[in-house]
């Protein structure tokens, strides 16, 4: 979901925002919030597998040597 600065493409499709319907607008925004949402997770868990390998190279360091 892209475009030009008063329209949006979808599945290779460029719309005018102006020429969508309420029910097309409400789910254009939904989808929005959902994208949002999903980046946010995505870089959560980049900072969680970031703690975790840490965590992990700790407990490493943490056990006994033979």
């Amino acid at each position: 979901m892209s475009g030009a600065p008063g329209k949006v493409t979808i599945d290779g499709r460029e719309y005018a925002v102006a020429d969508l319907s309420q029910d097309a607008l409400n789910q254009l925004s939904s989808m929005t919030v959902v994208d949002r949402k999903i980046g946010e997770l995505q870089q959560e868990i980049a900072i969680l597998q970031t703690a975790r390998n840490a965590y992990a190279q700790a407990l490493a360091a943490a056990l006994p040597k033979d």
